[in-house]
């Protein structure tokens, strides 16, 4: 296993993701299957902070789970983010409780049911501060947002 090669999403309306994707993430389009798809539907192809997104033209999930993709961003660019991703018209969830020390997050969801998140922490921290928790170093309140 070398790392992941790719992740799609099924959307109703292609450029619809490519604004949200391009102009609400800061991504850069690279391919357009256009008339001539060569998989099994249209398609477009991003590249987001060194990962292929694959865009597939079709019927997306009809309901909303926490199932999600997460992307690393810094803490200081989140409320750009918000910004960016409101004036697209995505819905941004409150955040889930936090324990001190694992990150910051914003999920928002796209037009077609796919749960996102920007996420400042990395596993390592995530890891360090639920194990200052388990071991009573930090109350298991403290730091929730």
């Amino acid at each position: 296993m070398q790392g992941i090669s790719h992740i799609t999403f099924i959307v109703r309306d292609l450029e619809r993701m490519a604004v949200l994707l391009c102009q609400g993430l800061g991504a850069r389009q690279v391919y357009d299957s256009g008339a001539h798809p060569h998989s099994v539907s249209p398609e477009k192809f991003f590249l987001l902070g060194g990962i292929w997104i694959a865009a597939m033209q079709g019927e997306p999930p009809s309901e909303r789970s926490y199932q999600h993709v997460a992307f690393s961003v810094q803490e200081s660019d989140l409320p750009d983010y918000v910004a960016k991703l409101s004036a697209l018209g995505v819905e941004i969830r409150q955040p889930r409780g936090r324990i001190m020390g694992e990150g910051q997050s914003i999920y928002f969801y796209d037009f077609d049911n796919h749960l996102f998140e920007l996420h400042t922490g990395t596993l390592e921290q995530r890891l360090a501060a639920y194990r200052a928790v388990d071991s009573g170093e930090v109350p298991a309140a403290a730091g929730s947002v």
